[in-house]
């Protein structure tokens, strides 16, 4: 029956910053403006595969959300960072060690590494990692992955 998730929206204070945000800063493709009820849709990787909505509201209407983009394992770990540092975002993870490197959350497992859009929102760069899950692992570092399970 359900096959996926096709859209996600989000609350947003002002529409044109966060249109710039979302398709010049994160390079999605916008599909949809619609004047009139101030919103805005993305495509999110291929056209007609995800959608993301932006609506325009009142600061004291928005509360934050999360959602997470998939991407290349890669990227998330030689190139996130320091794409979000270059795009005055400020990378985070749940390691508690200081740093902004990207985590593995072990029960799925998946490499992660967070941030906030311009209202707060809490988005994920995600990848799904081969390999069994392992979830009594907790978050971790990659480092710390690669050395549990190439064992």
């Amino acid at each position: 029956m359900i096959k996926g998730l096709f859209e996600t929206h989000l609350f947003v204070e002002n529409l044109e910053t966060s249109i710039d945000f979302y398709k010049n800063t994160l390079g999605l493709q916008q599909c949809y403006f619609e004047t009139e009820r101030r919103a805005a849709f993305f495509w999110i990787g291929k056209p007609k595969e995800a959608m993301l909505g932006l609506w325009e509201k009142p600061k004291s209407e928005i509360e934050k959300r999360h959602f997470a983009f998939r991407c290349d394992k890669e990227f998330i770990l030689n190139h996130a960072s320091a794409f979000l540092k270059q795009n005055q975002l400020q990378p985070y993870n749940f390691l508690k060690d200081g740093t902004d490197q990207p985590m593995v959350f072990s029960w799925m497992p998946a490499i992660a590494i967070y941030f906030n859009d311009l209202d707060g929102h809490y988005l994920e760069f995600i990848s799904i990692l081969e390999g069994k899950a392992r979830p009594e692992l907790g978050v971790i570092s990659y480092d710390q992955w690669i050395k549990v399970t190439a064992k």
